[in-house]
Parts: C-alpha cells; structure tokens; sequence
C-alpha cells in the first residue's frame, strides 16, 4: 500500500510540476515535437524505401536460355535442377513457340519476325530469386548447367541497385537512431533546466530523509508525460499528413513502378513507435538528468 501511496503521489506531484512550469514544460515538449517529427518522416521513408525495393528485387529474375537441340526430357531435367537451387524462389518455363507468340501481339516485332529467315529467339527459363544479393552466385550455377547457352540478368543495373538501395536503407535507419539521441539529449537538457529551478525543493527533500527513489520518481513521471504530450502532434501529422500525401500523388513516386505503403498499413504502427518513444526517452531524459545533474 505504501508503494501505490508514493506511486499516486508522485504521479500528482509530477502533473503540477508540468503545469507549474509551464514554460519549461512548453520547450521540452516543442523540442521534443520537432524531432519526433523528423523521426517520423525518416521511419515512413525508411518502411517506404524496404518496400519498394523489396518491390524491385522481386522484379529482378534471370533469363536462363536452352539450347535449340534441348528435348523435352532435357528441359523437365534443367527445371528440376533449377527448382532445387537454395537461392530461387520460382522457375517458368517460356517456349520459343510461347514467346514468337507473344511477341507477335506487336505489330513491328511481327513485321521484324516475318522478314527473318530464321529466329533468333531461343526457348527460356525465367528464375526468380530469394535473395536478390546473391543473383551472381545463383547465375553462375545456371551456367553450369548442361544444355544452358547464355544466362542474363542485367548484371551492372542489379549491383548498382542493390548498392543504391542498401545505402538508403542504411541511411534512413541512422537518421532515426540518431534523431532518437538528439530527442533524449534535448529533454535531458530541457528537464535539467527544471530541476536546477527545483533545486532547493529537492535539497530540502533530501534534508528530511527522503530516499532517493521518492525524489526521483516524479521526474520519471515528469519526463514521460511531456515525452508523450510531445509526441501528439507528430502522431497527428503522421495519420493524417501521410494520408494526404498518399491521396494527392495517388499512391506513386514518379512512375508506375514506385508503389507507396497504403495509410492503413504504416500510419498506426508509426504512430505507435512514435508514441513509445517520446515516452522512453522522456523518462530516460529525465532519470539521466536526475543521476548526472544532481548527483542523487
């Protein structure tokens, strides 16, 4: 009973400190808007950035061609061996009756075929694979195989993908940890300002006995609502700014091709991280600045 004496204490004690210094209260919570802003922008770019590679990757296979001598026996054979390679996800076969036909749809490839004496185009597997950055082991194995001729994958595009991709995403995921340090260090500072003002409070506190924990608890308690007051406003603009963004470009970025994550699939759970963040780096903010700043 004790322990939920001093709970319900210091929960009241830390509500009227907020609003007893307002102005302080105010500046953590504005700092604390602002960067989790920023996070919440580079946690919707980094999501949005996974995705659309993720996207891109699954676009990327290898065309694996057949010799013209292959029979059918040996193409059932190639596709078995295919099929049960670590790094592919699936195989299709394509004719070299299937393809002429498909590209007999275009007008100018057909006038192109029909002059032709004989066609070039060669029977053909397409292989996608698991994990788009082991593509170059994968094609070399095709290689090896009997009764393959050529193996193409746009080998140069696929690195500098990979490599363009990776960068982003490796950026984006720094941004965010460090926009999560420079929140903790901006309430640290913010709440250290508030306890100088308080100093005499705390030392009379200290003077009568009272322990460490009792004294530090409504700090604690402090730093966690103005993390959570602080993080409304981010929450705000990410359900409803990201929202309408999505509406007004029509869920794409410049081409078909970059697909946007919808609203419902990325808002809540950002607002989620959002919301715990701002409530565990306040109180962080504010146990640090109790330990380091008062020497408690």
């Amino acid at each position: 009973m004790k322990i939920l004496r001093i709970i319900k204490k210091s929960i009241k004690d830390a509500f009227k400190s907020v609003f007893r210094n307002f102005s302080l209260s105010m500046a953590s919570i504005s700092c604390t808007a602002v960067t989790l802003i920023l996070v919440a922008i580079a946690l919707l770019v980094t999501y949005n950035v996974r995705n659309i590679t993720s996207d891109i990757e699954n676009v990327l296979t290898i065309v694996t061609f057949v010799d013209a001598n292959a029979t059918e026996g040996d193409i059932a054979d190639i596709k078995d061996v295919i099929e049960n390679m670590d790094n592919v996800s699936s195989v299709e076969y394509n004719s070299k009756e299937e393809i002429m036909e498909q590209m007999s749809e275009d007008e100018d490839m057909k006038e192109i075929l029909d002059v032709l004496d004989t066609s070039p185009i060669q029977s053909a597997f397409v292989v996608s694979v698991k994990d788009v950055r082991k593509i170059d082991s994968t094609a070399k194995k095709l290689k090896e195989i009997e009764k393959v001729t050529r193996v193409k994958y746009g080998e140069t595009l696929v690195k500098k993908l990979v490599s363009m991709f990776d960068v982003i995403k490796n950026g984006c995921i720094i941004a965010v940890i460090g926009l999560i340090i420079v929140t903790a260090f901006l309430i640290t500072n913010t709440i250290k300002i508030t306890i100088f003002s308080r100093r005499n409070e705390i030392n009379i506190m200290r003077l009568v006995g009272t322990s460490n924990i009792v004294i530090k608890l409504p700090f604690l308690i402090e730093g966690f609502i103005l993390g959570v007051i602080g993080s409304i406003i981010p929450i705000l603009l990410t359900i409803y700014g990201y929202a309408f963004l999505y509406d007004y470009i029509g869920g794409k970025l410049f081409t078909e091709l970059i697909v946007l994550v919808k609203p419902s699939d990325i808002v809540y759970l950002t607002s989620l991280v959002l919301l715990i963040v701002g409530g565990v780096v306040g109180m962080f903010g504010s146990t640090h600045a109790v330990r380091r700043f008062l020497k408690i």
